[in-house]
C-alpha cells in the first residue's frame, strides 16, 4: 500500500509497544461496472471490400476478443481501474474463450451468464490497408442481457463512489435499466452511443459524458458532422440533453462539452495506423480510467482518452492493441522531455 507516513504505536507478539511509521492509503480509484457486449472477433485483411454481387480473396484472418463491451473493460483495466464486466455469451468455444481473456486481463467476470440457448455474439471485421474497417456484428447472447437482472446487478454493484459503462449492443431495455439502477444509487453514467440507437430521453439525460462519433452525433442532432465547429455545435447542443457530451473525430482527436464550455482535444501524431477497430473502445477505457480517479475535469478525461486511442490504431486488433498504464506514463515523459529539450 502506498501513500502518505506519519507516526504511529504498533505492538509486537508480546505486547510491547513501540513507535513506528504508519501509512495513510492513498485515496480508491472508483469502481467500474461495464454493462455490455461480448463477441468474438474474425478479423479479415483485405484489399477492399466487396460490391454487392462480387467476391474478394482476403489476404488472412485472424481470431480476437471482442465486443464493445468487453474491449472498453479491458481497455479501462490494462489503465489500472478496477473493472467488473456484467454481460453473457453462449456456453460454446468462443465464451469460454472470451470469459478466460478477460480474467486474464484482470477483469472481474463473476456477473457474466452463460446462455445455453444462444451462441456468443460475433463480429466479422474488414480491415483495408489503410487500416479503416467495416464490421457486421451477429449479437447472439448478448441480446439475451435483459433489463430485470441488469438492474439487479448494477444495484447491488453501485455507489456513490462507482462508474458505470454502457453501449449500444445490447438490448435498449437493459441500457435503461442499468443506467436508472445507477442513478438511483448516485454512480455515475457514461453513455456510448455506439452503434446508434434511440433511447428514451431520461437515460440520455443522466449521461455524463455522452460518448459518440461523428455518424452517432449526426443521427441525434439532425446535422453533418464535417468540421471541429459543427462538432463543437453539436457536443453542445447534446450537453444541453445529457450531463456533458463528447464527440470523438478519430486522427482530429475529440470535441468534448459541459453546460457552461466546450473544448477540443488534438490527437497525437499516429506512428503509423494499422487498424482502427476498437480504438473508440480504448478511448472510452482511458476516459474512464482517469475519471476514477474522482474530481476530473471533463476535458483532462478526453485527453487520455484520445492518448490510449492514438495507441491503439498502431497495433492489430481491438483487445490486443490497448496499451498498459505504464506506456501511457512513458508516452507522458517522452512527451515532457520534449517540451523541455
Amino acid at each position: 500500500m502506498t501513500g502518505t507516513t506519519d507516526r504511529a504505536e504498533i505492538a509486537d507478539q508480546e505486547g510491547n509497544v513501540t513507535e513506528a511509521p504508519a501509512t495513510t492509503a492513498a485515496p480508491e480509484r472508483h469502481d467500474v461496472i461495464v454493462v455490455g457486449s461480448a463477441n468474438q472477433d474474425y478479423v479479415i485483411t483485405c484489399d477492399a471490400l466487396p460490391t454487392a454481387g462480387e467476391t474478394r480473396l482476403a489476404s488472412g484472418m485472424q481470431k480476437f476478443p471482442g465486443g464493445k463491451g468487453a474491449n472498453q473493460a479491458v481497455a479501462a483495466a490494462r489503465l489500472g481501474a478496477p473493472v467488473t464486466f456484467v454481460g453473457a455469451v453462449g456456453d460454446d468455444d468462443d465464451g469460454a474463450l472470451v470469459i478466460r481473456e478477460l480474467r486474464a486481463e484482470g477483469v472481474d467476470t463473476s456477473e457474466i451468464e452463460i446462455n445455453s440457448s444462444e451462441r456468443t455474439g460475433l463480429a466479422i471485421v474488414s480491415v483495408l490497408p489503410d487500416g479503416e474497417n467495416a464490421i457486421t456484428v451477429v449479437p447472439g447472447a448478448n441480446y439475451t442481457v435483459s433489463a430485470e437482472r441488469t438492474a439487479r446487478t448494477v444495484s447491488r454493484l453501485t455507489g456513490p463512489q462507482s462508474i458505470l459503462v454502457v453501449q449500444a449492443e445490447i438490448p435498449v431495455d437493459a441500457i435503461a435499466a442499468a443506467v436508472d439502477a445507477a442513478v438511483r444509487a448516485g454512480a455515475r453514467s457514461v453513455i456510448n452511443l455506439a452503434p446508434y440507437t434511440e433511447l428514451p430521453d431520461r437515460v440520455l439525460a443522466a449521461a455524463d459524458p455522452l460518448v459518440v462519433n461523428e455518424i452517432e452525433a449526426a443521427a441525434l442532432t439532425g446535422y453533418a458532422i464535417d468540421s471541429t465547429d459543427t462538432a463543437l455545435r453539436a457536443a453542445s447542443e447534446l450537453a444541453a440533453r445529457s450531463r456533458s457530451c463528447v464527440i470523438t473525430l478519430g486522427a482530429d482527436g475529440a470535441c468534448w462539452a459541459i453546460a457552461d464550455a466546450a473544448g477540443r482535444v488534438a490527437a497525437p501524431p499516429a506512428a503509423q495506423v494499422v487498424d482502427s477497430t476498437g480504438a473508440g473502445d480504448a478511448f472510452i477505457g482511458g476516459l474512464v480510467r482517469r475519471l476514477t480517479e474522482g474530481d476530473v475535469d471533463l476535458a483532462d478525461a478526453v485527453r487520455v482518452g484520445v492518448e490510449v486511442g492514438t495507441v491503439a490504431v498502431t497495433r492489430v486488433g481491438a483487445q490486443a492493441s490497448y496499451p498498459l498504464e505504464t506506456e501511457i506514463k512513458q508516452l507522458h515523459r517522452h512527451a515532457s522531455d520534449a517540451a523541455r529539450s
